[in-house]
């Protein structure tokens, strides 16, 4: 076993990316969500979308297809990372969590991180063009985890393969399903959850293209609401 690191602080701001993949349904569209373990520190026992921390290695990792210049521009308006590190990492989180694959074919250069390893395998590079900023939200201080999360809209038809196939997932969300949006609000939901719904419907209806980012500002001693234009 390697000598332990230095202590992490875990209630430090970390950065993350979640994303929303939806589709058409004869009911109107639908959300993929899954639920979090009764023990997990964070969220526990609530029903979220598939997203999580940035890792380091997420910097480094190719793109099949680059993040749409509006996203970019919104996702560095007010941040220190790229947004390529921002889109790698929810396409990342959504292959881990769900096993569902954003992606293009193409070749890595070099050897992939050991996270990325099985999605290169199959000869995909992340596919960022697939995804719509659409909502930020910085965790009030008081939790046991903080995050500044910021949500993507992407369609399920993006996917490669099978959007019912969670054969793939890991064990960090369990009841992985398809949800109308109308009963995705009966589940037990974290409250940023319910209203990042709300604003996602809101962009589905303008076609996908919100006209601008909502952002949940807690990073200092007063929250504030105000949005990225």
């Amino acid at each position: 076993m390697s000598a332990a690191g230095p202590a992490v602080d875990k209630t430090a701001i970390r950065d993350a990316a979640t994303i929303l993949l939806v589709r058409d349904a004869a009911e109107g569209p639908q959300v993929l969500m899954g639920q979090r373990g009764a023990r997990a520190a964070f969220m526990p026992d609530k029903f979220v979308f598939p997203g999580g921390a940035v890792d380091a290695e997420d910097a480094q990792v190719p793109l099949g297809t680059r993040v749409s210049p509006l996203c970019a521009a919104r996702l560095e308006a007010d941040g220190d990372l790229r947004a390529p590190t921002l889109a790698a990492a929810a396409i990342r989180e959504l292959w881990e969590e769900t096993g569902l694959m954003l992606g293009t074919p193409g070749v890595w250069p070099g050897t992939p991180p050991a996270d990325w390893a099985a999605f290169a395998a199959r000869g995909m590079l992340p596919a960022a063009d697939a995804l719509t900023y659409v909502f930020r939200a910085i965790t009030p201080p008081g939790r046991p985890r903080r995050f500044d999360a910021r949500f993507f809209l992407a369609e399920a038809a993006r996917v490669q393969g099978d959007p019912d196939d969670f054969s793939a997932a890991c064990e960090e969300l369990s009841h992985l399903q398809w949800v109308p949006f109308a009963r995705a609000r009966r589940l037990n939901l974290p409250f940023i959850t319910e209203v990042v719904l709300a604003e996602a419907e809101e962009a589905l209806r303008r076609g996908g293209k919100p006209d601008s980012v909502p952002f949940f500002d807690n990073s200092g001693t007063r929250s504030e609401f105000r949005r990225i234009p």
